[in-house]
């Protein structure tokens, strides 16, 4: 029976997302009005109102705290991309400005997510704000053009990282942990955006070619009066590739236009330019020869002003390395080789943050150690429990004297792992990073350096894609 209630409900939110849209197509079998309706239906049925979606909502709101905070942001994200469809199937393609006015909405609750996870490093919870964070871009397909469905895919892809953190975390620690399940989710939430997508949208998103025109952004709710024209979509949502499918193709075409109809005038393209006289040339005007060159003391510096282009770099912060609760604090520190956490127990982890040439040594056994945002930044430890983690780093060491299982490396560019003879079984996990080195220690006391593969050749075998190193690597 739970599956045919399914299929009733389906089926009604189809029926009222039609009756809402009054037919905004025009009439006319297979006109665009049609199409985009049913569209929406289905972006409330698959989406929206989807059992993974709606799965990952009530567990956001099970785990509670601030988890469910942002994922409340992240619903009304997917409410207004709702309502944005909604306006697609009742108008015809707006002009970029207006359609800048239309997105906005939808932009503006994406910044919300991205700063609600970004104020929030520290927390105990940030691997679920960064998963939610990581991925919440996948809205951002209504300004992607011609391919939109493997853009939402590769946000799919890079919410991974810090999901699988949190799967890592909690899988052991909890039996049928409502965090796994929670990660799995909103991947699977993401994926069905995707598919939906691919199927209804598939160059781009579809407007009613038969609706009305869109001159402005519809009001606020609430029936106020509107807000002010907005500035362009935000950063996060991504720009439309120029002769996409778009709101920026008819203006390109017609620069295009005026270009070639310029050049076709031939000799006549050149009427406007003004004529050079005799007494403007240098060469027949001695007058002009004296003040041609520029000496260096009449070369000011501008001044900077308030609205100049450039900033100020930030302020620095104070260095700071103290345990804060269960979690020794690293952050800040330049040209520091002599740091050093002792005693460190099973129930304790280590987080650097933003350390440029300095060497952190760490002693005892800790849970995890991770090095976040560091340069040219060293880091010798006894032993790990479950993993070291080095993310948005450049050339970064890492000397293991005892027991490490896992070493993640995550857009990271330089990193040389030493391993120590009790930890020759590790794993290291990397992605989108490069000149990684791991040496192994010899019965000399010597390394073996070797180099982490980084490029990869994939084929399709007939049944699946198979990924092998390339032969560039060794």
């Amino acid at each position: 029976m739970e599956p045919l209630v399914k299929r009733l409900e389906a089926v009604t939110s189809r029926l009222e997302t039609l009756a809402a849209s009054g037919g905004a197509g025009g009439g006319g079998g297979g006109g665009g009005g049609e199409a985009s309706s049913e569209s929406v239906a289905e972006f409330e049925s698959q989406v929206l109102n989807g059992e993974e979606f709606k799965k990952f909502v009530d567990l956001s709101k099970k785990i509670g705290g601030e988890v469910a905070d942002q994922v409340a942001i992240v619903s009304k994200c997917f409410q207004e991309e709702r309502a944005l469809l909604l306006l697609a199937s009742k108008h015809k393609n707006p002009n970029p400005k207006v359609f800048s006015e239309v997105v906005k909405p939808v932009g503006k609750l994406v910044d919300e997510v991205v700063a609600f996870a970004e104020k929030r490093r520290g927390n105990k919870m940030f691997n679920h704000f960064m998963t939610v964070k990581e991925g919440i871009g996948c809205v951002g397909w209504i300004t992607v053009a011609p391919k939109p469905a493997p853009y939402v895919k590769e946000m799919h892809d890079q919410a991974q990282f810090y999901g699988n953190r949190v799967i890592k975390e909690y899988k052991d620690k909890e039996k049928n942990s409502p965090h796994v399940e929670w990660v799995r989710a909103y991947f699977k939430s993401i994926l069905a955006l995707q598919a939906y997508v691919k199927e209804y949208h598939t160059t781009g998103l579809v407007w009613n070619k038969n609706g009305s025109e869109l001159t402005s952004a519809p009001a606020a709710p609430g029936g106020g009066p509107g807000a002010p024209p907005p500035p362009p979509p935000p950063a996060v949502l991504p720009p439309e590739p120029s002769g996409g499918g778009g709101g920026g193709g008819d203006n390109a075409a017609a620069k295009r236009a005026n270009l070639l109809a310029d050049i076709s005038k031939g000799s006549a393209v050149t009427s406007g330019l003004k004529k050079v006289t005799d007494d403007m040339k240098t060469h027949k005007n001695p007058n002009l020869r004296g003040s041609s060159v520029v000496k260096a003391t009449d070369i000011k510096p501008k001044a900077t002003t308030a609205g100049s282009k450039f900033t100020a770099p930030a302020a620095k912060k104070p260095p700071k390395l103290q345990l804060e609760g269960k979690k020794w604090i690293v952050e800040y520190q330049e040209d520091n080789p002599n740091m050093a956490i002792t005693d460190g127990n099973s129930k304790q982890t280590v987080y650097v943050f933003r350390c440029v040439k300095s060497t952190i040594k760490v002693t005892g056994k800790v849970n995890s150690i991770c090095l976040d945002n560091c340069k040219k930044v060293a880091l010798v430890f006894d032993n790990v429990i479950s993993s070291i983690e080095v993310v948005n780093s450049q050339s970064i060491q890492v000397q293991m004297l005892g027991k490490c299982p896992t070493v993640s490396i995550d857009k990271t560019d330089g990193c040389q792992v030493f391993l120590s003879k009790d930890s020759l079984s590790a794993e290291i996990v990397s992605a989108k990073s490069s000149e990684m080195n791991v040496c192994i220690p010899k019965p000399d006391g010597d390394y073996l350096e070797r180099a982490i593969p980084e490029q990869f050749k994939t084929v399709w075998n007939g049944k699946s894609l198979v990924t092998t190193c390339s032969d560039i690597n060794g």
